[in-house]
């Protein structure tokens, strides 16, 4: 019984694997198909060293500044009170709502020289434009702050989650043995959440390695830009693929890294004293050192675009704004909301089919699907629509041949195929985030709860899905609003005449219409306002 049971997991592991794994593996089976390709030769012998160069800068700048921001806020939000933290709980998830090559869109509208900063400071001083050095922010390190500043939620989420859910009794310990608030943190609290903390770290270095709009429109020469330039300009599928592979291997490079830091640390918790945590009340100057610290990411990635895009919508906006705009926003929330709730089901069954197990199979199957966030979002679509349109095209005529009528494109025709590209891109995020709580719970609860009589279904629903509730929400959460923002994906596979508001905000956006694209992009913020701001609660109430 116990073997079958096993051999379901692995089995159920194997099966979504590769549904995840084929559409990039479709897409890399061209490096295969043809020998080198000129358009390869001529890449490498021109910009290839470009592309590795920024690459790794981005990865390093996004990655240090992620780390930095989003552990500094969970630590003071979830182990400190001060005034206006309980805002804060919330709020500093929300610059996840905003898309961030909207983002760029509007940066680059308010720092441009003729935009209203520098018209401003030229007006209040009288100065000319020789008179004065402002830093361009269509550049790499303008780039480094737009994915920091829009990507920092990752960290900040997981990180909070794993605070919060850790047992006080550490704590307790740590302080009865002499250490002060700082030690504890960076002796107990830290480690301890180590696997939060790289999982979404790595979560927003991948979506920092996947972004096309913000790096193209800055400028900024990277492996996506080639990799689009490649599929799309040239028409060579062979040289995308090629640097698709190059792509994932500096995924693979830091998984591998993260993974041998490691060593042969654990995670668990294995003291039983839980209480409510109490917050350390912070006054006076630290008051308002933990206020800004909150506050300035948050302004940031939020309050300022958001307000500018607000000023924009008011001033000018879309003369098309209307019943329009609520057929998008329904059509977004359908694909955000039946993609999470498939993503964190499937999530969840990977996560303890590799905790069941205990194999090397069932956590290669799970790092397979982690590496589908990497990849550019077209690139995927490419990859789902060739077989799927395929599978389409084999079905129709079956069923013509069977029954005389042909019932066109079944799944590319709606949006089954659009949802099942959105899963192979984003179904690394609910992993990681389900994996990182599993860790934290010691496998000694599950080897006495099976002695005591329980099946793997019952330890699941009775032991498990409680410690990790919050982390499922967390998964939701970011499941949720990534597939609001998502767009190449969505401009290659959305069936016809079905348009969602990020389609809508980019066509117009990429036109340099950004007075009539605010409206899209409000609504985009809108419909994802509100789920972050329930889940981010929900989460909140999980303290321990």
């Amino acid at each position: 019984m116990k073997l079958s049971r096993f051999n379901s997991l692995l089995v159920v592991s194997a099966l979504i694997a590769a549904l995840i794994g084929f559409p990039v593996a479709s897409v890399l089976a061209n490096i295969f198909s043809g020998g080198t390709s000129p358009t390869w030769l001529h890449l490498a012998s021109t910009v290839l060293s470009e592309y590795v160069g920024n690459t790794l800068l981005l990865c390093l700048g996004v990655g240090f500044g992620v780390v930095i921001v989003g552990v500094a806020t969970a630590w003071l939000t979830a182990m400190h009170d001060f005034p206006g933290r309980r805002i804060f709980e919330w709020a500093l998830v929300l610059p996840l709502a905003i898309p961030a090559y909207v983002l760029a869109y509007v940066y680059t509208d308010f720092l441009q020289f003729v935009g209203p900063l520098q018209s401003g400071l030229r007006e209040t001083f009288g100065w000319s434009r020789d008179d004065y050095w402002f830093p361009d922010v269509r550049s790499t390190g303008g780039a480094v702050t737009m994915f920091v500043f829009v990507f920092y939620p990752y960290v900040y989420l997981l990180a909070r989650t794993a605070f919060i859910e850790r047992a006080s009794g550490m704590l307790d310990a740590a302080r009865t043995l002499g250490l002060g608030p700082w030690r504890s943190f960076f002796r107990v609290s830290l480690p301890l959440a180590r696997p939060a903390v790289v999982a979404g770290t790595t979560l927003a270095l991948m979506e920092t390695l996947a972004d096309y709009g913000t790096v193209s429109y800055f400028g900024v020469q990277t492996f996506t830009t080639g990799i689009y330039r490649a599929w799309f300009s040239f028409a060579d599928r062979i040289a995308a693929a090629q640097l698709a592979a190059s792509l994932l291997g500096f995924v693979v490079v830091l998984l591998v890294i993260e993974r041998l830091s490691r060593g042969r640390a654990r995670f668990h918790n294995t003291t039983v004293r839980h209480r409510p945590l109490s917050g350390h009340v912070l006054k006076g100057g630290r008051a308002a050192m933990a206020v800004a610290v909150c506050g300035i990411p948050l302004l940031i990635g939020f309050l300022l675009p958001a307000g500018l895009l607000l000023r924009l919508a008011l001033t000018e906006g879309d003369a098309q704004f209307g019943e329009h705009f609520f057929s998008l926003a329904g059509n977004s929330f359908v694909l955000a909301g039946l993609t999470s709730a498939i993503a964190v089901a499937l999530a969840l069954l990977l996560a303890y089919g590799a905790r069941a197990s205990k194999g090397f199979v069932a956590k290669s199957f799970n790092r397979l699907v982690v590496l589908g966030y990497a990849v550019p979002g077209s690139v995927i679509a490419v990859g789902v629509l060739i077989p799927v349109t395929r599978l389409d095209n084999w079905l129709a005529s079956q069923w013509e041949l069977w029954f005389g009528i042909n019932p066109g494109l079944l799944f590319t025709g709606g949006i089954a195929a659009l949802i099942y590209a959105y899963l192979v891109r984003f179904l690394g995020v609910a992993l990681q985030s389900v994996s990182a709580s599993l860790a934290k719970v010691t496998p000694s609860m599950d080897e006495v709860a099976r002695s005591l009589g329980t099946g793997q279904g019952e330890l699941m629903r009775r032991v498990h899905l409680p410690i990790v509730r919050g982390s499922l929400f967390t998964a939701v959460l970011l499941v949720f609003v990534d597939v609001m923002k998502e767009l190449p994906a969505t401009l290659v596979m959305r069936p016809f005449n079905f348009d969602t508001l990020a389609t809508q905000a980019y066509t117009l956006a990429s036109d340099e219409r950004l007075a009539e694209a605010s409206t899209a992009s409000l609504a985009i913020v809108a419909v994802g306002v509100l789920p972050l701001i329930a889940l981010s609660r929900q989460i909140a109430k999980n303290r321990s």
